[in-house]
């Protein structure tokens, strides 16, 4: 196969470290890879020290050997800065670069990261790495991408040192200019935190109570951007010397990093995915982690850096993925848009704290059942490659989720009116519109709304004047809104909206909100031997009776028509759930958390009623569309009946009236 058609294939391979392997194993592990279908490998990720064994010296002898073996082998490389595990000599020499605790304690070397993101030292340091890896592989035939660091943040996303100090003043002086815009932001009026000069500000390291909200939120906003600087700057280095496309791999919904801010920065969208096998919603959670990908990355297909073919070893319990469970996964990537699959790792480790972490080569070697399903899945996207496929196709969705990093940050602070779970509530809307048969665009208020016919805005905490109207806007314009509970409460300082919370939603939605009142905590209730306490809800909109949970307040609803309301306790004929109708749209607010029925109920009616098409709906099985095709993936343990148009790509067989296997797929073209 030559070049030009490997770059137009589905990637397939793995994070390769041949430095852990002697060279006599390399030339077997290129046959293995040829005979498992793989085309492109990761290399390097954390080979700083075998590259700069000594500061300033670079042993690229092996490397060379490495890359020249894939090459030849046909086999493309995703090659790594090695720059996210400096190596011990680099801390002995220069232990000002360790990251430092909140607590005040500095952090080893010894395992990875052990690095400050605003650090000199470090940055120059892994400069001159970046620039030795790329004047020496700029030009080699097998380079296809450029892998900057790993996973930033994983371990250290926030460091709390000298030096990170002093970038954070730097950081707020040019966000706020003077002091005085500071002070009025952070509310330092409240217990006598005034600043005179930039100089006495520190990071909220370890305080006696609680610590300045708008200071937590700024220091997440820097920490962020920190880690994003250095990633730019390697990137700026690479593009000085190579076209090359160039990435670094995200982690899925990670808290610590903005990846809107961060997707603009790569030219591929990569990511690393580990849903747990032994968690029944963990086809769900991979579902919305995958179209969180294609979101960030504008709809453009995306790349699958790292899952496991098998069981990893940092959860207390590690389950194995189940037959089948590892390519129903993969190919639930391809429908939500990727246009690669890879593995961490190729060859399962012998040494190190990832031995035990599945490979695609495990321990027991090829005649295992791991490798035979790699050696599956490698031949079915050769064939998939070959013909007109999902490859390169988009995934149409009409619903949308907002999802916000500020938000995000600042509902989880202490000193707030109740313990808030972002992402938990992000995931039960998601959760909902994913039973219902919708596939979900994830996206930022201000972003172009318009070729959506349901927006739901789940817990918007943190808004400027510019997204609420564009939120309004949307509705007015003919869109349906949906707003969760805990909207629109701060400004982009964490200055309450007051008069009823909302800001310019409170006219859209037609409510005012009086107070919040949300339930005793579960673990009170616990105490008394009794389960979780649960809110009863009725109406229409949910089709009778439900429950809800977390949150409950008490709404006026000035315009609204109410559709459910709280039923029975302090709450009771309280409104729970309203609607009302916006210039040519509508807009809904749901003042509770909805129980999975209960919010299905009134998500499928809404999106009924707003024309929102849906694919097939099987219970246990996914059906999305990409492009022309519809894939279909049966995340049960047992045989299922589908109904679709057309024949299964993948065996040639008619998808209408068969039988999808237990963790089965079928993929059908020829769609309008």
């Amino acid at each position: 196969m030559s070049d030009a058609a490997r770059a137009k294939a589905f990637g397939y391979g793995g994070d390769y470290n041949p430095e852990q392997w002697a060279p006599e194993i390399w030339r077997e592990d290129v046959e293995l890879m040829k005979r498992a279908g793989v085309n492109l490998v990761s290399v390097g990720i954390f080979s700083w020290a075998r590259i700069e064994p000594r500061d300033g010296e670079f042993d690229f002898a092996w490397l060379d050997d490495v890359l020249d073996l894939l090459h030849q082998g046909g086999i493309r490389v995703d090659l790594a800065t090695a720059t996210a595990s400096p190596p011990p000599w680099l801390a002995l020499k220069h232990p000002e670069l360790l990251p430092v605790t909140a607590d005040g304690v500095t952090l080893s070397s010894g395992s990875r990261q052990a690095y400050c993101p605003s650090s000199p030292v470090y940055r120059h340091y892994a400069a001159r790495l970046v620039r030795a890896i790329v004047d020496r592989y700029a030009e080699h035939p097998a380079l296809a991408l450029w892998h900057v660091n790993n996973e930033y943040g994983c371990h250290v996303s926030r460091c709390y040192c000298d030096a990170s100090a002093t970038a954070f003043r730097s950081w707020l002086e040019q966000r706020y200019s003077t002091i005085e815009a500071l002070n009025d932001a952070w509310g330092t009026a409240f217990w006598s935190q005034h600043y005179a000069a930039f100089d006495e500000i520190l990071p909220p390291r370890a305080a006696p109570t609680f610590k300045n909200p708008t200071q937590l939120l700024d220091f997440d906003r820097f920490s962020s951007d920190e880690l994003l600087a250095c990633f730019r700057a390697e990137k700026e280095i690479i593009r000085s010397r190579s076209t090359v496309p160039i990435t670094t791999n995200f982690m899925g919904f990670f808290k610590p990093a903005d990846y809107w801010a961060w997707a603009r920065e790569v030219d591929i969208v990569s990511d690393d995915s580990y849903p747990d096998p032994a968690d029944p919603l963990s086809p769900v959670y991979g579902a919305m982690q995958r179209d969180l990908m294609r979101s960030l990355g504008g709809g453009k297909p995306w790349l699958l850096m790292e899952q496991s073919p098998g069981a990893v070893n940092w959860r207390e319990r590690n389950a194995a993925k189940r037959p089948g469970q590892m390519r129903a996964w993969s190919y639930q990537s391809i429908a939500r848009g990727a246009d690669g699959i890879m593995f961490f790792q190729w060859r399962q480790a012998v040494a190190g704290a990832e031995k035990f972490h599945a490979g695609m080569v495990p321990h027991s070697g090829t005649d295992t059942r791991i490798f035979r399903e790699v050696e599956q899945l490698g031949s079915e996207l050769a064939a998939l490659s070959e013909r007109e496929g999902p490859l390169g196709a988009a995934v149409p969705a009409s619903v949308a989720v907002v999802l916000d990093w500020d938000s995000w940050w600042a509902i989880e602070q202490e000193a707030s009116p109740t313990a808030i779970d972002y992402l938990a509530g992000v995931f039960a809307w998601y959760r909902a519109l994913f039973a219902a048969g919708a596939t979900v665009d994830f996206v930022r208020p201000t972003d172009d709304l318009a070729r959506y016919a349901v927006v739901v805005v789940p817990s918007l905490f943190v808004a400027d004047d510019a997204q609420l109207a564009a939120l309004a806007g949307y509705a007015a314009d003919g869109g349906t809104l949906v707003v969760g509970y805990q909207s629109a409460i701060l400004d982009k300082d964490l200055h309450v909206r007051t008069g009823g919370y909302l800001g310019a939603l409170q006219q859209t939605l037609g409510i005012r909100i009086e107070e919040f009142a949300p339930p005793a905590a579960p673990d009170l209730a616990a105490l008394g031997g009794g389960e979780p306490p649960r809110l009863r809800v009725r109406g229409d909109a949910i089709g009778g009776t439900g429950s809800a949970s977390l949150w409950a307040e008490y709404v006026r609803a000035d315009s609204a028509e109410v559709r459910v309301v709280f039923d029975g306790g302090v709450l009771h004929g309280f409104p729970a759930v309203t609607r009302r109708r916006s210039g040519s749209g509508e807009a809904w607010y749901v003042a509770t958390l909805l129980d999975d029925d209960a919010l299905l109920v009134l998500l499928d009616g809404i999106m009924t009623s707003a024309g929102v098409e849906r694919g097939p709906r099987v219970p246990g099985v996914e059906v999305v569309r990409r492009g022309r095709h519809l894939i279909a993936i049966n995340h049960t343990d047992e045989p299922v009946e589908i109904d679709l148009p057309g024949a299964d790509l993948l065996t040639g067989a008619g998808a209408s009236g068969r039988t999808l296997e237990a963790q089965g797929v079928a993929i059908v073209g020829g769609l309008p």
